[in-house]
């Protein structure tokens, strides 16, 4: 459960503290699910789902879509249930009520938006100085790296309404770059430069049976489909979310379906598999081989800038807005519950959010190359995969506690379904994926398990601390109440 002395003092700090803003309608919820969904991977992943699955690469887009829809409508139901930032971890706390539990979600969910964020920084920095010609010099990629997301953190502190027109910039740019590689290879394909018996081609690694190599594609394709969860962050700061979430949730999710199933078709009918699957930017590859003369080249680096840049800015708010509803909650210290007067944004987790991606930076810096930098994106993503088990589980355990407003509800056996789904694709024995992620995972977890211990410790010392001021508080209305039973007896008796 959480720490009393914690939830006391954040009972006091929340009714000192504005709301903050509500700025998110209908269109703009939607284009930040579609941004947040969207991102760069797709220009990679295309290649290594094909060379999992050959030319039927649209289908592990497809079982991924559909995954990741049944764990949508346990998020549905209950950010409509509990309109309230924090999502996953506010549903753990809610449903289990064990502290250390919801920390340690809490803390996956954080590493899966900062680690994101920071290697989207680094992304960035590296598009620009290959977009202007920039000497590709490890110093001078890690200072760029760092100069944004010190903007994204003075643009997510200026307010909620300038963080989401500027998503919207962005994920606009985003979606232009994929239409583009649809519309050029449609347009190859229309002239018969295409060969679609390679689109229902099967084909499989050698060491892999069929059902682990499909497993294994989809592993990869869910990781484009993961963002979806993250706009339940943004409860607190969407009008009316209770009632627009499950269509623009939904519709987010269908979107970005068609979209990613379009451009693995187009990109397999054009490219033969082979040269496919070992091309580092097959979406590249696809547009060279549909139209010579397109300079894609030239363009990729500034659409990539823009595709990583809004990856940074949502993930960074998510992140925030994560630590600033679980100290609502009383899971983390109150400072993080801090709200701007003024902007109405929770600037002190905005502040420590940015100080860890900061740090993330500089160690990724360090080794860009390294084992550890190249699976840590497949390994937050096999963490949130645990933790969408956890919120399927969660869903069915918080139908004990209705609430007084209505909400979206999901069929029953959606969450049972969604639960057993994510964790096939978590075990190793049906996932396929690299036993470094596994590695990788464990050590998150130690360093989430050494901070439970430190942030215990910390509570404990403030709980001491804050005892004798409370004493006195208490012995101090005592008196005054029994003072003022004195009086009224004096009072009466004058009477």
């Amino acid at each position: 459960m959480s720490d009393p002395s914690w939830t006391q003092v954040v009972k006091t700090v929340e009714s000192e503290q504005p709301e903050l803003k509500r700025a998110l309608g209908p269109g703009l919820l939607l284009l930040f699910i579609v941004g947040d969904i969207l991102g760069t991977g797709v220009y990679a992943l295309t290649g290594q789902v094909a060379a999992e699955v050959g030319g039927a690469a649209w289908l592990p887009f497809l079982l991924a879509f559909a995954v990741a829809t049944v764990t949508a409508f346990s998020y549905l139901e209950l950010v409509t249930k509990y309109p309230q930032a924090a999502g996953a971890a506010l549903y753990t706390h809610k449903a289990f009520g064990i502290h250390f539990f919801t920390f340690i979600v809490c803390f996956i969910v954080m590493t899966s938006g900062i680690t994101s964020a920071s290697t989207a920084s680094r992304a960035f920095a590296v598009n620009l100085t290959v977009g202007f010609g920039i000497p590709d010099e490890n110093l001078t990629t890690m200072l760029i790296a760092l100069a944004f997301i010190v903007l994204i953190m003075l643009v997510n502190l200026r307010g909620v309404t300038e963080s989401v027109w500027l998503n919207v910039v962005l994920t606009l740019v985003e979606l232009s770059g994929l239409l583009l590689v649809i519309f050029i290879g449609m347009w190859a394909i229309a002239g018969g430069n295409a060969d679609w018996s390679r689109v229902v081609a099967f084909e499989t690694p050698e060491d892999k049976g069929v059902l682990l190599a499909v497993s294994t594609a989809t592993s990869l394709a869910f990781f484009a489909m993961v963002g979806f969860e993250d706009s339940v962050n943004m409860a607190e700061e969407t009008k009316e979310p209770s009632r627009i979430f499950p269509k623009m949730m939904l519709s987010g999710l269908g979107i970005a379906a068609v979209i990613y199933v379009l451009v693995s078709i187009t990109v397999v009918a054009l490219v033969p598999i082979g040269q496919l699957a070992g091309s580092e930017t097959p979406l590249v590859t696809a547009v060279e081989a549909a139209a010579p003369g397109f300079p894609i080249n030239d363009l990729l680096p500034f659409i990539s800038m823009f595709a990583v840049a809004n990856t940074a800015l949502i993930n960074m708010m998510m992140a925030s807005r994560l630590l600033y509803g679980m100290a609502k909650q009383g899971v983390l210290p109150p400072f993080l519950a801090k709200v701007s007067q003024k902007r109405r944004t929770p600037w002190t987790a905005i502040l420590f959010t940015s100080a860890l991606a900061v740090a993330l930076i500089v160690y990724v810096s360090l080794d860009p190359k390294g084992s550890i930098v190249a699976l840590l994106g497949g390994t937050t993503s096999l963490l949130l995969l645990a933790v969408f088990a956890v919120v399927n589980v969660a869903v069915l355990v918080l139908r004990k506690q209705p609430v007084d407003h209505k909400h979206f509800r999901s069929p029953t056996v959606l969450p049972i379904v969604g639960g057993l789904t994510c964790l096939y694709l978590v075990f190793p024995w049906t996932s396929g994926r690299p036993t470094g992620q596994y590695t990788i995972a464990l050590g998150l977890l130690a360093i989430g398990i050494l901070l439970w211990v430190v942030e215990r410790l910390y509570s404990r010392m403030a709980k001491r601390r804050d005892a004798p001021q409370q004493a006195d508080s208490e012995r101090t209305d005592s008196q005054r109440a029994d003072s003022e039973q004195a009086d009224s007896q004096r009072a009466d008796s004058e009477r």
